[in-house]
């Protein structure tokens, strides 16, 4: 399909989704997420494709909800009509997704963001949920994912006051994993997201689970789960081949078998 609110490029293994209404801070809109989900459908079905990267531009990942098209919504209107729920379609995808984030990542962007695998921000950046100042709260896991990444005390005063958090703070609370210059954000994310796609993607598939998973379980839980895909792997022909390169000191051919 064609879009207009998304700009969807294919490499060799990796693809790159850049949220695409610069007018608007790349707000998300109902049409915005409807051709980002079917991008993330399009690119789950394409063995081709083994890491996606979702980025905006350097003025704004995504700057928030369109608080135009939510203004008048009804409380019927938005539990009938489910709105946000489609939101959560990146956390189902099975491959990783990286976000890259340059400027404003607020509200909604914040929340998107948090949906995907880990986020690689430029020095620019800005995080908040400033939800609060417009009589809501964060309705896309902003209270949930926020407070599982920087802890509860440090994500209470950012829902309850508003307040945006920088790059580097956002690193330190461990809300990103690496700050990097905003000329070189998205260079960066893809030498990463090439460096994935050439491992065994069934093994990276397991570890994201069992990652997942520690966020969702109890310990005893997660180390079960953790053990019993730590032993499915040794079903795998990548799992030989990884360890018979290492053996040889050569590079492994993983074949995603």
């Amino acid at each position: 399909m064609s879009y207009e609110n998304i700009i969807l490029d294919r490499s060799e293994r990796v693809a790159k989704i850049t949220l695409n209404r610069p007018k608007a801070l790349n707000a998300l809109n109902s049409a915005l997420i409807f051709e980002l989900n079917a991008a993330l459908d399009d690119l789950e079905a394409d063995h081709a494709i083994s890491v996606i990267v979702l980025t905006g531009n350097e003025k704004a990942f995504a700057a928030g909800a369109d608080i135009k098209e939510m203004q008048t919504k009804s409380f019927i209107e938005a539990y009938s009509g489910d709105f946000i729920g489609p939101w959560e379609r990146v956390t189902r995808c099975r491959k990783p997704v990286i976000a890259a984030v340059a400027g404003y990542a607020l509200g909604g962007g914040c929340e998107l963001a948090m949906m995907c695998d880990f986020i690689i921000a430029a020095e620019n950046a800005k995080f908040g949920q400033p939800e609060i100042t417009l009589g809501v709260i964060p309705g896309a896991g902003g209270t949930q994912r926020l407070t599982r990444a920087v802890g509860k005390s440090k994500a209470m005063e950012m829902i309850l006051s508003g307040r945006m958090i920088g790059a580097e703070e956002a690193e330190r609370a461990n809300l990103v994993s690496r700050v990097v210059p905003v000329d070189e954000l998205i260079e960066e994310t893809m030498k990463v997201a090439e460096r994935i796609a050439h491992l065994s993607q069934p093994i990276v598939a397991m570890a994201k689970s069992a990652i997942n998973t520690a966020f969702e379980t109890a310990l005893a839980e997660g180390v079960r789960y953790e053990r019993a895909s730590f032993y499915a792997t040794f079903a795998t022909e990548d799992q030989k081949e990884g360890m018979a390169a290492f053996i040889a000191k050569r590079e492994p051919s993983f074949d995603n078998k």
